[in-house]
């Protein structure tokens, strides 16, 4: 894949960004090198590697979902600077 001028200024615009002549250069540079190092992988030999969606052997490491009991209401709004019997009171902020 050759990194020109075009995809540049694509990719710029997807970004919502605006680069000097001299970025625009350098990301051309650094862009066409990772593509090239990229292109390199698929020279690799696989043949034997088994196919996979995850490197790591574990399968689950996470705790079973157990229900516990919650702290009470009013000790969780004691503190709560606005608050009216059930809930926390926040001030508005979208109209």
């Amino acid at each position: 894949m050759l990194i020109d001028d075009k995809l540049i200024a694509y990719l710029e615009d997807l970004s919502c960004l605006r680069l000097s002549a001299d970025e625009k250069s350098c990301l051309t540079g650094e862009l066409q090198e990772i593509i090239d190092c990229m292109a390199k992988l698929a020279d690799v030999n696989t043949e034997a590697v088994p196919e996979c969606s995850n490197p790591l052997d574990k399968v689950n490491v996470f705790r079973d979902d157990e229900a516990l009991p919650s702290f009470g209401r009013e000790l969780i709004l004691k503190n709560a600077p606005n608050r009216n019997e059930e809930m926390f009171i926040a001030p508005k902020t979208v109209d």
